[in-house]
């Protein structure tokens, strides 16, 4: 039975979804079974998306507008992992070592870019993880810049793994404090790894960098340096962030 979505706007995102995900140009029909819409409400919303230029009608067939590949290829130049792919590559290339980009989800965080030089092929990447807040530090640098109730869920999490709190909160405050998360050992007694957030004008989490390597290359005489090519990283990253129209990566090309 077709369904009643609750908005025009939520009718409109549907077809337009539904046109998106197909393997292949679909029909009229097809898209009102496929969205739960009757036939006259699918046609009527297609008619206006058409206008617009979200959906493109070629006969009896729907296939993405030019406003949604417009989109597409903006959202693909202009995504954060598009945005911090050049600061990952040249961290990557000073240190040496694995770098990865986490955001905050609802209580994790995920790594969705990975730069691995060829030499750490042995260490798994994990593109597309999501990772708690007691076990690694990409996601423990964008929860200490949380006040204590943006905390709670992954705090919860922690608690659910049978991880002690008390420890948990004192590591959260001085990541705060000091800036840097450093895991080694906790996780993976041969992997280690130091992230630092980036931060909106606020002070809210953006995302982290996280630097990933064997644990001996992580030892006090090289984490100062990690530290310091780390530092300068999330600061332009956070520049950019800032700028308009990518105005702080470009410079830094030049």
């Amino acid at each position: 039975m077709p369904r009643s979505a609750s908005t025009a706007v939520d009718k409109a995102l549907d077809l337009i979804e539904a046109v998106a995900r197909a393997d292949r140009p679909l029909r009229l029909g097809e898209l009102a079974q496929a969205v739960g819409l009757h036939r006259a409400t699918a046609y009527r919303v297609l008619l206006d998306l058409v206008r617009r230029g979200w959906i493109l009608r070629a006969g009896e067939h729907y296939l993405p507008g030019v406003v949604a590949l417009q989109v597409s290829r903006a959202a693909a130049t202009r995504s954060l992992g598009a945005l911090c792919r050049p600061v990952l590559e040249a961290l990557a290339e000073q240190t040496g070592l694995m770098v990865n980009l986490q955001v905050l989800e609802a209580d994790r965080s995920r790594v969705i870019d990975v730069v691995r030089p060829p030499r750490l092929a042995m260490i798994s990447d994990l593109l597309g993880e999501a990772l708690p807040v007691h076990r690694f530090a990409g996601a423990l640098a964008l929860v200490a810049q949380l006040d204590e109730a943006g905390r709670a869920p992954y705090l919860a999490v922690a608690e659910a793994a049978g991880h002690p709190l008390g420890e948990l909160r004192a590591d959260l405050d001085r990541v705060r404090d000091t800036g840097f998360a450093v895991e080694r050992g906790r996780n993976d007694k041969v992997i280690a790894s130091v992230s630092r957030a980036v931060t909106s004008a606020k002070g809210g989490p953006l995302c982290a960098v996280t630097i990933v390597g064997p644990d001996t290359e992580f030892g006090p005489e090289r984490l100062p340096e990690l530290e310091e090519h780390l530092a300068a990283a999330t600061a332009r990253l956070a520049a950019e962030l800032a700028a308009p129209d990518g105005a702080a990566l470009r410079e830094g090309r030049r």
